[in-house]
């Protein structure tokens, strides 16, 4: 998606970090950020280098809600996913964020994949605070952003 393609859906969006991998904006308004993967792997070191960029968002108050669009991914890593969900979500947990709105790649395999580490990560981790989160999967950014 193309920040025009974002700035039609709601006004107010900017820019706030771009690299080969990924693509953040936010809109302080609504207290939204918006990242994109533009890449069909993201290694982990840049997963973790994009989410730290997201938490400094999230920290100056953009924690109304957080949209992740992840079309563009063919490849499942699990190690990244359970660094995300372990220790991402409940540090942004404990800064107020707890909506979370997901695009996934439209592929079963990747869907069903998810489904399954999620519930791996949940029975390895007791502590995971995915439960008091309200999680929803979306199709379109637009979507996302409405509800």
């Amino acid at each position: 998606m193309d920040n025009t393609t974002i700035k039609s859906t709601k006004s107010g969006f900017q820019d706030y970090y771009n690299s080969r991998f990924s693509r953040i904006y936010f809109n302080e308004e609504l207290k939204i950020v918006i990242c994109e993967l533009k890449a069909e792997y993201v290694p982990i070191e840049h997963f973790k280098d994009t989410f730290y960029k997201i938490s400094e968002l999230v920290e100056a108050g953009n924690n109304h809600k957080f949209i992740f669009d992840k079309r563009s991914l063919r490849a499942f890593h699990q190690p990244s996913m359970e660094w995300y969900f372990v220790v991402w979500k409940k540090e942004m947990y404990e800064k107020g964020l707890k909506i979370h709105r997901k695009i996934l790649p439209p592929e079963p395999w990747f869907r069903k994949s998810v489904s399954i580490a999620k519930e791996q990560i949940s029975r390895e981790h007791h502590e995971i605070i995915i439960n008091k989160l309200d999680i929803r999967y979306c199709e379109s950014v637009e979507e996302a952003i409405e509800i």
